[in-house]
């Protein structure tokens, strides 16, 4: 048997495994399609989270109002009952209530929402506004629907 130089088992010269460099890039595209999808559910879901409390605007022609923080909203639906937020509150616990929903914003930095119901009662909505206004909140502000009615 002769000796063979170049036999099977054998690492044989010239004949290198290639090496995989590593991969460099990031594939962005499964990230943008994430952002996408959490954008349409963002838009979809933001307006339905300033509306707690369902109530009819009166129609207006006013134009909106800028603000820089965000407003503590209190709604007075149809029968006269009066929201922070969503939670209903009591005449007598307006001011306290307001107060722990704006956190430790000043009272006449702080901006309020008024949304009443076009139905509710004219005395509901002034007395919850006198009483705002005599707590020291100078930023009330009513919201109304900018649509004027046909």
């Amino acid at each position: 048997m002769a000796m063979g130089g170049g036999g099977g088992g054998g690492h044989v010269r010239g004949r290198r495994r290639a090496r995989r460099k590593p991969l460099s890039e990031i594939n962005v595209t499964p990230l943008v399609d994430v952002m996408l999808v959490l954008l349409i559910i963002f838009m979809i879901s933001a307006p339905l989270l300033t509306v707690g409390v369902p109530v009819e605007l009166p129609k207006t022609e006013a134009s909106a109002v800028e603000t820089d923080k965000p407003p503590v909203t209190v709604s007075i639906d149809r029968d006269g009952a009066i929201f922070v937020a969503r939670d209903e509150t009591a005449f007598d616990a307006l001011i306290e209530r307001v107060t722990d929903e704006a956190g430790d914003t000043d009272r006449e930095e702080l901006s309020i929402f008024v949304r009443a119901d076009g139905r509710a009662p004219y005395q509901a909505v002034a007395r919850v506004m006198a009483r705002l206004s005599a707590a020291g909140f100078t930023k009330l502000n009513l919201i109304t629907d900018t649509a004027a009615e046909s």
